[in-house]
């Protein structure tokens, strides 16, 4: 077999194509191995060529976020925000398949598939020519290097393959970023040239975020139970922190490299670590630099994935959130303050602290000032618990429509 060069006659390179061959394509990040990926036939003559394994799913090249609704189904609005702002770019969105329209042998079995448009003009226009997805891996045998230039695919494939379209060097020469949304949420399946920070970022974005913030017994949670009734996904960073300090042996590992002796069996000996860093302000401020990186990443997750389902509004609690990145997601942040008797009133109904230990930790927060000063909006929570609630939501009601 002579393999053509094709770089300037992708009529043919589209013919070889739909007629059941092989073409080596450029993309901005590594050439890849195309066939016609509604053909079964030239799907396997892929997996012959590469020797790659058949339990191996391959993701399908389109033109446009205008081909995800003829190959997929059940669509999360993530799957078009983020086709929307990537491609053509270096981002395959696994999608659930449209049963009968992909071939199995695509698919590997499985009911999922991976969608990317390329950021090539030769490989756009190709594809707008061929009319079908190409099932494109990157054009290499399994387990070698990924080729970053014509000449490197045909040191592996001529004489092997149809033709090649020389698009000249790779502008990124890093496989694309691989994420599904196919379950509930995103899922990264493969680091690659675009990071998962901005992904999950440009998810944020669509969505109206409100930060709730405020002293201890103030009434947060009746403001963010507003929030929920009104579809919000509510996040409460305290809760997150916990949890992580039970579940997060990365921040965990982290912690015990800095403090010894402070994660025993991997569970966080808070006594032992209190001991120090209570006492030490440059120790406690390492701590918090530890964790706060962790919060804030869980956060983006939940947000993130959040949005990607379809999710519009979301509220974050975190009594520092002005002094987080956090901050910068919201549209507006709301304090809450209250009286000093009733914040002591409910410390001591609701977690059974001595009405002095209730002042000393009011009074080892930010005063009411603080709040009044930097938060967007301030709520007083100083009447009835149905006023308050009919003010929470007359606030809310107001940002979002702001939106």
């Amino acid at each position: 077999m002579k393999t053509e060069n094709l770089t300037n006659d992708l009529d043919r390179a589209a013919a070889v194509l739909r007629e059941g061959g092989l073409v080596a394509v450029p993309t901005e990040t590594v050439y890849g191995l195309a066939g016609n990926g509604l053909d079964p036939a030239a799907v396997e003559k892929i997996y012959e060529v590469k020797g790659r394994p058949a339990r191996k799913p391959l993701s399908l090249m389109v033109s446009g976020p205008e081909a995800v609704d003829s190959l997929c189904e059940d669509v999360p609005p993530g799957a078009y925000i983020l086709a929307e702002r990537f491609w053509p770019g270096p981002v395959t969105i696994v999608l659930r398949a449209r049963p009968g329209v992909i071939p199995p042998i695509v698919l590997a079995g499985g009911d999922t598939v991976g969608l990317r448009c390329p950021d090539s003009e030769k490989t756009l226009e190709l594809l707008r020519k061929c009319g079908v997805p190409l099932a494109v891996p990157s054009a290499n045998p399994s387990g070698q290097e990924s080729p970053k230039s014509a000449a490197q695919v045909l040191a592996y494939f001529d004489g092997v393959i149809d033709g090649v379209v020389d698009g000249g060097v790779c502008s990124l020469g890093t496989e694309s970023t691989v994420v599904s949304l196919a379950g509930e949420g995103l899922v990264v399946l493969r680091r690659g040239a675009l990071p998962e920070e901005d992904i999950r970022r440009c998810l944020i974005d669509r969505l109206t975020v409100v930060g709730v913030t405020g002293g201890s017994g103030t009434g947060k949670t009746t403001a963010l139970k507003v929030m929920e009734e009104m579809g919000a996904l509510v996040i409460d960073a305290d809760a997150v922190y916990h949890g992580l300090c039970r579940d997060s042996r990365e921040m965990l590992s982290e912690i015990g490299e800095r403090f010894p002796g402070a994660v025993e069996d991997g569970v966080l000996q808070r006594k032992k670590l209190g001991a120090v860093v209570f006492s030490d302000p440059a120790a406690l401020e390492d701590l918090r630099s530890i964790t706060d990186r962790y919060v804030e990443r869980e956060i983006d997750r939940l947000l993130s994935d959040h949005a990607a389902m379809g999710g519009k509004y979301a509220a974050v609690d975190a009594i520092n959130i002005l002094d987080t990145k956090l901050a910068s997601y919201a549209k507006a942040t709301v304090g809450i303050t209250a009286p000093e008797e009733a914040r002591v009133a409910r410390l001591v109904a609701r977690e059974g602290v001595t009405e002095e230990y209730a002042r000393l930790r009011i009074h080892a927060q930010q005063p009411d000032g603080y709040f009044e000063k930097n938060c967007t909006y301030t709520v007083r929570n100083d009447g009835t618990q149905d006023d308050y609630r009919r003010r929470c939501e007359a606030l809310f009601i107001r940002i979002l429509e702001e939106d």
